[in-house]
């Protein structure tokens, strides 16, 4: 049976039995590495930071799994890790440098304008650029709407926010981001 006919719950099932535990999470990690690599990296913009936060991710995940009580979709259960972890970093980052958040962002902009596929030109660039001015929250509420096409109730079972607080935050994020397009 290939990785791609098995649903979730068969994934989870195969995960809670010792002879198939292994093989299991492996599957699940296959299936979802790479939506949560680039989850995080959009928050954390530099490679080297998405891998580690994606390692931190992947144990909490296989320490975790035996207690998902499949009350919310494991990919909605996964998102809510990486996203706790992108924060948790994030968090870490500003302690370490003992400056403000606003620091913490130019050094995120500056990350983004020291690739060498940079142009400041090119709109993608422009827009990453916008998106690391956002307060996290936003940042988080923006990239799983924008790039990730989220449903607002199934964020609010990620971000444990409400659906109005969390449409508010989009819409602010999305004003933010045109003022910035606008002016830069």
């Amino acid at each position: 049976m290939s990785l791609n006919t098995l649903s979730d719950s068969e994934l989870l099932q195969q995960f809670r039995e010792p002879a198939t535990k292994e093989k299991a999470y492996t599957n699940i990690i296959k299936k979802y590495q790479e939506k949560l690599y680039w989850h995080i990296r959009r928050m954390v913009v530099e490679h080297e930071d998405a891998n580690d936060v994606l390692q931190n991710v992947l144990i909490r995940v296989w320490n975790g799994l035996n207690n998902f009580r499949e009350d919310s979709q494991l990919y909605t259960w996964l998102y809510r890790i990486a996203t706790n972890e992108c924060l948790t970093f994030l968090e870490q980052q500003k302690k370490k440098s003992a400056i403000s958040l606003s620091d913490v962002e130019s050094g995120l902009s500056n990350k983004i304008k020291a690739d060498k596929h940079f142009d400041a030109n090119k709109l993608e660039w422009k827009l990453q650029l916008a998106i690391q001015q956002l307060p996290e929250k936003q940042r988080v509420v923006f990239t799983l709407r924008y790039y990730e096409e989220m449903p607002y109730e199934e964020m609010s079972r990620v971000l444990e926010t409400s659906e109005g607080a969390l449409k508010a935050s989009y819409h602010h994020a999305v004003k933010k981001i045109e003022d910035y397009m606008l002016n830069h």
